[in-house]
């Protein structure tokens, strides 16, 4: 396991946007974290809002720091690694987070003196990822210095999923991964814009998979576009992938176009054959469909009810009474409007775990007065079992001169979430046949 040290100062250029921002959120607890930006204002606003260090020039968080962290837009990669490169300090650590890893290695093994090491990695997730557990992270180092067993560690120790490999090979992967995918989507959301589809009114006539397509397709081309250029540009694989797909849609076109079915499916088969786990893919998929028809059917069902919905990104919990469930759009009885595909809806037991970490809490003693042969520790039972009561204690049995022959004074001490919730106490020991003093 890597072991947590207070005093490695780590420094992230591009901290401000994007994964560089991200990472802090990762970092800041475990290291002393320095970032810097091209937009000072917007940096320092940043360190402020996540209590990390911000200095102005790329070649003093290069001096300053044990690991230094190059995370802005790939084009501009090799160009700071040459800029920050003469500056870092001896033994210690330079790694890029670029989807590309061949023009950083190079840059790396070219700028670099010979006692800094270097780690080119890619973590294959977006910023928008609030976890490491599970995600994926190549690294592809040419050789492995003392620093790399503890970054393998430091990951593994977030259960991470390392991979290990070349700088070409991984290059080669990700031209699959994601210049092939990214540039077949946003050919279909390019389509779609000139056929003038109005992609609102599909919805009311859209398949589970079609939905999950739809939001995939939104998904890429909602990042940022030069980032995604960059991605098919700037990988060396690009040129064949693009071609081999543009002959891929021309050779379908032509088989559909001639009224060649035995071509179509031929094509269809030969591809579905490529596809490998046929029956893991439909498994996956079938998941992903009930999960989204689950959560619909959920917050139907919840309608004025209690609820509490939590913004996945934000992690922020909005609770009240769900008013009404519109299309895309959950609404609570405050007024708050929250996309559906933003938020998780939290279980009964989190929402009353949520309240006690976070809502005021309301005491209150009270005396009822009840038949002598009442049974105190079947109402203390029931009214532990009413909603939003922490705790109910029986303070106090009196019988005397204030008290009617036959019957005796209960006193409870109830702790509860809410003024409704003491309310109900009340009612129900009214309905237990008792008169509130």
């Amino acid at each position: 396991m890597f072991i947590k040290v207070i005093n490695m100062k780590i420094g992230i250029i591009g901290g401000s946007d994007g994964l560089g921002k991200t990472l802090i959120y990762y970092f800041r607890d475990d290291f002393d974290v320095t970032i810097t930006a091209r937009d000072h204002k917007k940096g320092r606003k940043v360190a402020d809002e996540l209590n990390v260090e911000y200095v102005e020039s790329n070649k003093q968080l290069a001096g300053m720091s044990d690991m230094l962290i190059v995370s802005v837009p790939i084009n501009h990669t090799p160009s700071v690694i040459r800029e920050v490169a003469p500056f870092m300090r001896k033994g210690s650590v330079m790694v890029d987070v670029t989807s590309i890893k061949e023009e950083p290695l190079k840059a790396m093994e070219e700028y670099l003196p010979p006692n800094v090491e270097f780690i080119p990695t890619h973590p294959i997730f977006g910023p928008r990822t609030t976890e490491l557990d599970n995600q994926i992270i190549a690294l592809t180092p040419t050789k492995k210095g003392e620093w790399y067993p503890k970054v393998y560690s430091y990951l593994a120790g977030k259960n991470m999923r390392i991979i290990e490999t070349t700088a070409e090979h991984h290059d080669y992967m990700m031209s699959i991964v994601q210049v092939l995918t990214h540039f077949s989507f946003i050919s279909t959301a390019s389509a779609m814009e000139k056929l003038k589809v109005d992609i609102n009114e599909t919805e009311d006539y859209e398949s589970p998979i079609y939905n999950l397509m739809i939001d995939m397709i939104a998904r890429i081309v909602s990042q940022n576009p030069y980032l995604t250029y960059y991605i098919q540009s700037m990988n060396n694989n690009g040129p064949k992938i693009r071609k081999v797909f543009s002959d891929a849609v021309e050779e379908l076109r032509q088989a559909i176009d001639s009224e060649d079915d035995e071509k179509f499916v031929e094509i269809a088969i030969k591809a579905t054959r490529n596809m490998g786990d046929i029956q893991n893919a439909l498994g996956m998929s079938d998941k992903a469909i009930t999960a989204l028809s689950h959560e619909y059917s959920l917050l139907n069902e919840s309608v004025g009810h209690e609820i509490a919905l939590k913004h996945i990104y934000s992690g922020k919990v909005h609770t009240g009474v769900l008013k009404q469930v519109d299309g895309k759009t959950a609404t609570l009885d405050n007024g708050t409007k929250l996309r559906i595909a933003n938020v998780e809806v939290l279980s009964d037991e989190e929402l009353y775990q949520w309240k006690l970490d976070n809502l005021k809490r309301e005491k209150h003693s009270i005396s009822c007065v009840f038949s002598e042969n009442v049974t105190p520790n079947v109402i203390v039972e029931t009214l532990d079992k009413t909603d939003d009561v922490i705790d109910v204690v029986l303070t106090d049995i009196y019988q005397g001169p204030q008290i009617d022959e036959g019957f005796v004074s209960l006193t409870f001490e109830v702790t509860a979430l809410s003024k409704e919730a003491i309310e109900n106490v009340k009612t129900i020991l009214i309905g237990f046949g008792g008169v509130l003093r």
